[in-house]
This record gives C-alpha cells, structure tokens and sequence, in this order.
C-alpha cells in the first residue's frame, strides 16, 4: 500500500530539498531519543560503527567510516571517538583499535530498541517496490554527490 498526496496536492519529485526534509525529520526523532540517554547524533553514528563489527575496529578506520557517512572533519570523529572512551561505551584496544563495552553495547540496544517502533510507523504501508525505487534513487544520488565532493577536494 502507498500512501499518495490527495488529488489537489501535486506529488513532488525528488530535489535537495525533499531529502533534506526527510532526512531531518529522522534526524530529529533520533535525536529526541539520543537526548534521553545523554547522546549525540555523532556519537550514535560512531558507535554503532563498533557495535555492528565483528570484533575491535581499526580507529583509523572508524574514523574514516564516520567521515564518509557524515562529511565532517576527521578531527571533529577523532574528538568524538574520545567523548565514547571517557564515557566508558568504548575502550581502546592496542594497537590502535576500539571495542564496544558493555555500556557501550546496552546504550546502542536500547537506542535501537526505542526508535524500532517509530521506524515502523513511518514506513507503514510502503510498498517493497516503492522503497526499492526510492533506495535506488538515493544510493544513486549518494553516489554522485560524493564524487562530486571528492571533484571539489583535490
């Protein structure tokens, strides 16, 4: 089932500004949740890097993961790998390696755990086809908007 504007709604088409709309949106309801346990949107990106890892990851490589997804400054990830650490929900791990604590870990399930429903109900009755589309589409943009950015970089 796909949910359609009313007939005197035109349906928009994908721009900057619906995907920012959307994105946002999520956002904010992740971040709603995150504020009740003290965390960040960055901090949550970063742990989940470590929590979905087979085992410790490299930091340079949690690093660069974190950049990719969110565009920051390695400088800016480094800070919050840092805040993880003196927070106790990660530990460093020689090399130069962090590993998920147990704190680490019980925050990354409850977080996930709160924001399933809501997840659920936001994509209640799309259809398989209609998020196939819009995944498509948005891996595509993904796609081109980083090798736009890595044009700009050089």
């Amino acid at each position: 089932m796909t949910t359609t504007p009313s007939p005197t709604t035109p349906t928009p088409l994908v721009n900057p500004r619906v995907i920012a709309l959307a994105h946002y949106a999520g956002r904010s309801l992740l971040e709603h949740v995150l504020a009740r346990h003290g965390a960040t949107f960055q901090q949550s990106v970063t742990l989940r890097l470590v929590a979905v890892a087979d085992g410790p990851v490299e930091r340079g490589r949690l690093v660069d993961g974190v950049v990719g997804a969110l565009k920051i400054d390695a400088a800016e990830v480094d800070s919050v790998v840092d805040e993880l650490i003196a927070a106790e929900l990660v530990a460093p791990q020689e090399p130069s390696q962090v590993r998920i604590t147990d704190a680490g870990r019980e925050l990354y399930d409850r977080t996930s755990a709160e924001t399933a429903p809501i997840t659920a109900r936001i994509y209640a009755g799309l259809s398989t086809e209609d998020l196939a589309a819009a995944g498509r589409v948005l891996t595509l943009i993904t796609e081109r908007a980083d090798a736009e950015l890595a044009s700009l970089t050089k």
